[in-house]
């Protein structure tokens, strides 16, 4: 509304609308779908599987529990439905529980109203005071969800009986808007119960007073499956009053894989450091490590009950820029691309980061760099088997050495070779368009490391990051 009222009556004469906040969300969320988009943006792998359920929750006017793995997009869903909220919406004056100007429940609103009548005036609030987002845990009271008596307000000279004594909570005060409950099985079983009739009933009772507080709310909760059973779990009664359960899931396909992993990471700001251009990681390169991913998900000696999150694959990212940003500050190359030589620094992060089943103790290290290896040459066959590399592999027969690592400047790596036979056909199969010296060093590194893989040349480790590639 352009020019909004502010008094009851105002609202009134204006035809401002009487509907829950579950009405409202099913409105936007139809408008959305109406012109072509997602009621979430930003969601990849989710078109036919997720959004599908989502959708018709929402649309249905149902609570709802997101259930999956660590690392997908669960809270990020939570805090995205915010944006299906109206712009603002009238609240009473002064009213601690957002009361409706329509339908006043609160002892204050309710006597405003009562002195004012249609003159009572009305405010507007924002999406995100209309939101609220509480990570479960064991210490959290009745009281920081549903409210207590307010020492304060007794002092002051109010008697214990009165209702304005009261200080409510998290949930009534974020009333007509939503509550969001992160890992709802961490929540205490008896502070599940006190959820049970916000869930059905639409109303709380505080310290056994006769105050009924009907509250108009859309409640989400994530959960993770194994939750269920190793940190706490979902009391059936609380469950039951979902309307909508809607799973999730990592990635499909290694083309998703890499989209969530190139949309989420924030890679280190190579100008800022001090370097001409932004960093660069090829595609190629963004493909292994969705690969390495992929691998440990699947891998008998990972403990899968824990997962392998996304935000695993896109720290693996940002750490790989941040190992070519090193090489540059450290050689002074004007151009940061990773290389497969910056992969040593990605297992050296990321090796805390999984859970290893309890017999692979002691053996981590080796598991990781053996799945990163897969990971590479799964890569490599794909993008450059088709590639005639002989005439390089002839040279290295012919006694050719190439030293590298990950502090090796591009230059000093395609000095070794006058010509690189096979460069040519090699960049566009791996979809290198821009000629740069910088560019071609990751291709021919990632060229050599495929063959040694293939077992078409020998490598030979030097020391903590330095290698040599020569003669089978």
């Amino acid at each position: 509304m352009t020019n909004r009222p502010a008094t009851v009556g105002g609202l009134r004469a204006a035809g401002y609308p009487d509907r829950t906040v579950k009405q409202e969300i099913a409105a936007n969320a139809a408008r959305r779908l109406r012109a072509g988009r997602p009621v979430i943006d930003g969601l990849v792998g989710f078109d036919d599987t997720v959004l599908p359920a989502l959708e018709t929750a929402l649309l249905a006017g149902h609570d709802l529990i997101l259930l999956g793995e660590r690392g997908q997009a669960k809270s990020r869903i939570l805090r995205s439905l915010v944006d299906l909220l109206d712009e603002a919406v009238p609240v009473i004056a002064g009213s601690e529980v957002h009361d409706h100007p329509y339908h006043p429940f609160s002892p204050a609103a309710r006597a405003l109203v009562r002195d004012h009548g249609e003159d009572a005036p009305v405010v507007w609030i924002g999406r995100e005071e209309r939101f609220a987002e509480k990570l479960a845990t064991p210490d959290i009271a009745v009281a920081d969800l549903i409210g207590d008596v307010d020492p304060i307000k007794v002092a002051e000279g109010r008697y214990l009986a009165d209702e304005l004594t009261i200080h409510f909570g998290l949930i009534p005060r974020h009333n007509r808007g939503i509550v969001a409950i992160n890992e709802l099985p961490d929540l205490a079983e008896r502070i599940q119960v006190a959820l049970l009739n916000v869930m059905e009933e639409r109303d709380v009772q505080v310290r056994g007073y006769s105050l009924r507080l009907p509250l108009d709310l859309l409640v989400v909760a994530t959960a993770n499956p194994e939750d269920y059973t190793n940190r706490g779990r979902i009391i059936t009664p609380l469950k039951d009053r979902f309307g909508a359960e809607v799973r999730t899931h990592y990635p499909l396909r290694l083309t998703e894989e890499v989209a969530v992993m190139v949309q989420e990471a924030v890679p280190p700001d190579a100008v800022a450091l001090g370097l001409p251009a932004p960093v660069v990681v090829p595609g190629f390169m963004s493909e292994v490590l969705a690969a390495f991913t992929r691998a440990l998900r699947g891998a008998p000696e990972v403990n899968q009950r824990s997962g392998v999150s996304v935000r695993f694959s896109t720290g693996n990212y940002e750490t790989l820029a941040a190992s070519a940003v090193r090489r540059s500050v450290r050689t002074g190359e004007d151009r940061a691309v990773a290389r497969p030589a910056d992969l040593a620094q990605v297992l050296s992060a990321c090796i805390g980061k999984v859970e290893f089943e309890t017999f692979e103790e002691g053996r981590e290290i080796e598991i990781l760099e053996r799945l990163m290896r897969r990971a590479l040459l799964e890569v490599f066959r794909r993008r450059a088997g088709g590639v005639d590399l002989t005439g390089l592999v002839a040279r290295f027969n012919a006694g050719l050495h190439v030293e590298s690592g990950d502090l090796t400047a591009s230059a000093d790596l395609l000095g070794q070779l006058d010509q690189v036979p096979g460069l040519a056909k090699l960049l566009p199969a791996l979809q290198v368009e821009e000629e740069s010296p910088a560019l071609a060093a990751a291709a021919l590194e990632f060229a050599l490391e495929g063959l040694h893989l293939s077992r078409r040349i020998d490598r030979d480790d030097l020391g903590p990051g330095t290698f040599v590639y020569g003669p089978k």
